[in-house]
C-alpha cells in the first residue's frame, strides 16, 4: 500500500503538469473503485486547477468549483501521459486536459477512490476527523502528550491511528519508535515528554528522508512505463526480523501486536429493500467493541459502511 511518502512523491510529480491547467475531459471507464465515482465528478470538466495538494493520503485537485478526492488504496498509481496513449488493464480513469496531457489513475485492486466535494475540506467525513500533518508545525510533542494521555494501547498502534496523527504508517512507525529508543508495546499514555520529544523529531527525519530518497529514485511520472510504488529505503527494523541489529549487533525479534479490545470481522451490511447481504469493499476489517457496537477504527471505512448501508449502523451484519 502507498504510504505518505509515495504519496507526496506522486504530489510533487504531478503538480508541475496540472497547476494552470484547464480540464477537457474525464473519462472514467470503471466507475467500481472504493465508492463508485459520482456523477458529479464531472463538474471538473472546464475548471482551471489552481493546486494539488496533499492531505494524509489523500490527493486533492483544486479548482474554484470544487475539488477531486484521490486516493490509492492499496494498488493505485496516477501518471502524467499524451492524450492518446493506449489504454492498459486497470486504466479506470483518465482527467485529459487541454494541453493535450491527461493525469491517468490506474488501479488493479481498485480500493482506491476517485471523488468530488464542493464544500470546505474540513467538513468532508474523510477528511475531518484526521490529526496533523506529521511535518507540519501543529505535530508536537506537546500535541503527541495530549493525544496520548490516559492511553493503555500499545504506543505503536497510536502511532498508526490517523485521528493522533496522520502518516505514520507500519514501516515509518517501526523506524521512528527505534531511532527513538521506544518499545512498541509500550503504553502510550506512559511515556514522558522528554522520550515524545525524540520520537516527534525522529517521526519527521524519517519521512522527510522517505520523501526526499523518493523523489530521486522514482521513475519519471511523464513516462508510460514509469509506474510509480515502493522506493529504496534504507530500514533498520522493518522486515529485518532475525537479521541483526544495526546499533547493537544483536539479532532482531519480530513483535506481533494484538489490538486489545479489537476483533477482526468479515463485514456486510444488509439492504433496507431485500434480505440480500453485500460485503463492504474494503481492506480494513478491525473494530472496537463497545456496548456491543463494532465501531471502525478507520476513517475510510468507516465513511464506507455509513454510506453503503444508507446512513443506518443496524444495517450491520458482523461476522466473526
Amino acid at each position: 500500500m502507498p504510504e505518505l511518502p509515495e504519496v507526496e512523491v506522486t504530489r510533487l510529480g504531478i503538480s508541475p503538469y496540472l497547476i494552470e491547467q484547464t480540464v477537457s475531459e474525464l473519462i472514467v471507464r470503471n466507475a467500481s473503485l472504493r465508492w463508485p465515482v459520482p456523477a458529479i465528478a464531472q463538474n471538473i470538466v472546464g475548471q482551471r486547477i489552481t493546486n494539488v495538494r496533499r492531505r494524509a493520503k489523500y490527493l486533492l485537485i483544486d479548482t474554484d468549483a470544487g475539488m477531486t478526492i484521490v486516493h490509492l488504496g492499496m494498488s493505485g498509481s496516477l501518471r502524467i501521459l499524451p492524450r492518446n496513449t493506449p489504454i492498459e488493464k486497470h486504466d479506470h480513469i483518465d482527467l485529459v486536459l487541454e494541453n493535450g496531457r491527461m493525469l491517468r489513475f490506474n488501479d488493479p485492486r481498485r480500493f482506491g477512490a476517485w471523488l468530488w466535494y464542493e464544500l470546505p475540506e474540513e467538513a468532508h467525513p474523510l477528511l475531518s476527523k484526521l490529526g496533523p500533518e506529521p511535518l507540519s508545525p501543529h505535530f508536537t510533542p506537546l500535541q503527541l502528550q495530549a493525544a496520548l494521555a490516559g492511553k493503555k494501547k500499545a504506543i505503536k498502534l497510536c502511532l498508526m491511528d490517523n485521528h493522533i496523527v496522520v502518516g505514520a504508517g507500519n514501516i515509518y512507525a517501526n523506524e521512528a519508535l527505534f531511532a527513538a529508543g521506544i518499545h512498541p508495546e509500550a503504553a502510550a499514555g506512559s511515556i514522558d515528554l522528554e522520550r515524545l520529544t525524540i520520537l516527534v523529531s525522529e517521526v519527521k527525519q524519517i519521512l522527510a528522508h522517505a520523501i526526499e530518497q523518493g523523489g530521486t529514485t522514482l521513475k519519471d511520472f511523464t513516462n508510460a512505463d514509469g509506474k510509480p510504488g515502493y522506493f529504496a529505503q534504507k530500514l533498520h527494523v522493518y522486515g529485518r526480523g532475525g537479521e541483526t541489529c544495526t546499533a547493537c549487533g544483536n539479532l532482531l525479534s519480530e513483535i506481533k501486536l494484538k489490538n486489545t479490545g479489537y476483533h477482526t470481522y468479515k463485514i456486510y451490511y444488509q439492504s433496507n429493500t431485500s434480505n440480500n447481504k453485500y460485503p463492504i469493499p474494503t481492506n480494513i476489517d478491525s473494530f472496537e467493541v463497545e456496548n456491543g457496537k463494532a465501531l471502525v477504527y478507520n476513517a475510510i471505512s468507516e465513511v464506507s459502511y455509513k454510506e453503503q448501508a444508507n446512513g443506518n449502523p443496524n444495517n450491520f451484519i458482523y461476522v466473526p
